[in-house]
């Protein structure tokens, strides 16, 4: 059985961010059943299509080093349950109860993305 990281508000705050980004990054979503959406980049009609209730995880898939920086911040300043990945970043809309899900986080000193914290 799975538990709910997110909801309606925070998924709507990453498709707002990612609609007011200069050149927004594609995305795919998996859901709870397993099907796994095609690579889109339509953030406005097209992410929150059939609303967000049974998406697994988000993938945020970005093309250069700059974009991966400036989504990273936008996504860190969300407060997100995420990983970053070679690709890009995922945000989990569930995750297991007995495993410990990693918030991005921003290094509040110096301004910049920080490692994960893990919080339960």
């Amino acid at each position: 059985m799975l538990s709910g990281c997110m909801n309606n508000t925070k998924w709507n705050e990453i498709r707002l961010a990612m609609i007011n980004m200069t050149s927004p990054p594609l995305w795919k979503t998996t859901s709870l059943n397993g099907y796994r959406s095609a690579v889109d980049g339509e953030w406005f009609y097209h992410f929150n299509a059939g609303g967000y209730s049974d998406i697994h995880y988000l993938d945020i898939l970005t093309n250069s080093v700059e974009q991966h920086a400036e989504v990273g911040v936008i996504l860190r300043a969300i407060h997100l349950p995420g990983i970053e990945t070679s690709t890009g970043y995922r945000i989990f809309g569930y995750a297991d109860p007995t495993s410990y899900v990693g918030y991005l986080q921003v290094d509040s000193v110096n301004k910049r993305p920080a490692g994960l914290i893990m919080e339960k």
